[in-house]
């Protein structure tokens, strides 16, 4: 595997890379969350709203993306975000090919991005996930490559 910048001849690969692989994740939330207010955050089905969130990542000027490739196929990718005035980067997107998942490819891509962000002058990183079950591997990800966990919580009511 390696690692390379993104290009826009990707982004088709990515986002069908990245639906399958957040399906489990979409899963979880929708059994986590009332009817109501998860039909209200993903009117119309989540993928809908996946797709056109990783499209507008990978367009952001902001943003940084980087794709990992195995035998001439995209089977990830990275997105990350810079805030110099305060000197931290967000792991912002990430996701592996489910049929390319365990094999280390997540790690590697978190540690791609660790090590870029503190080479562009950065002292702090983050990303952010779900504590429900299908972000169980993620959570994996990060806290094997030393991220520290901040307890949130966040609660919902239909109005």
């Amino acid at each position: 595997m390696q690692i390379e910048t993104y290009s826009s001849e990707q982004l088709d690969a990515i986002v069908n890379l990245s639906l399958r692989a957040w399906s489990p994740v979409f899963d979880s939330i929708q059994k986590a969350l009332d009817t109501e207010i998860y039909e209200h955050f993903y009117p119309g089905g989540w993928s809908i709203n996946q797709q056109k969130a990783v499209e507008e990542v990978c367009a952001a000027e902001d943003t940084h993306v980087w794709v990992a490739i195995d035998a001439d196929s995209t089977v990830g990718f990275v997105a990350v975000k810079l805030d110099c005035e305060s000197s931290m980067g967000e792991i912002y997107m990430v996701a592996v090919d489910p049929d390319f998942q365990g094999r280390g490819m997540g790690s590697a891509l978190i540690k791609f991005a660790l090590d870029w962000m503190k080479n562009a002058g950065m002292a702090v990183a983050m990303v952010e996930t779900g504590a429900d079950s299908g972000h169980a591997p993620a959570r994996h990800t990060y806290e094997k490559a030393g991220f520290g966990l901040l307890p949130v919580a966040r609660y919902f009511k239909k109005l």
